[in-house]
């Protein structure tokens, strides 16, 4: 199967060491832009499942066990930038999305 790239924004849209919201496809996503990590970039769900609400992007970003993760604004969950798993609920799971830079524009990987 060959993935299929999609051009989100521009490098220079993102913040770093912050979340901002995106659509794709009619989904909204979470981008975060952390420089010192090996990724750089990471797409997750807006979505919290745990607040019902499309909140991620405006989450604090922690790493924990060095991994990369965010703090629901809601509730303060956490959830992985990787894997989007909640550290604490188990069974909790966003999705999350492969992100790649290139000649400064943010891509997504689409199914």
């Amino acid at each position: 199967m060959t993935t299929r790239w999609t051009v989100l924004c521009e490098q220079a849209d993102l913040i770093e060491g912050a979340g901002i919201a995106a659509m794709l496809d009619g989904q909204q996503l979470a981008l975060f832009y952390v420089p010192e990590s090996e990724q750089k970039v990471f797409a997750i769900s807006n979505w919290d499942p745990i607040g019902k609400a499309n909140v991620l992007s405006r989450g604090l970003l922690a790493n924990l066990k060095d991994q990369w993760s965010v703090a629901s604004p809601l509730y303060k969950q956490h959830y992985e930038l990787l894997s989007g798993q909640c550290l604490e609920e188990e069974g909790v799971q966003i999705p999350t999305w492969s992100v790649k830079l290139e000649t400064g524009k943010v891509l997504v990987a689409c199914e």
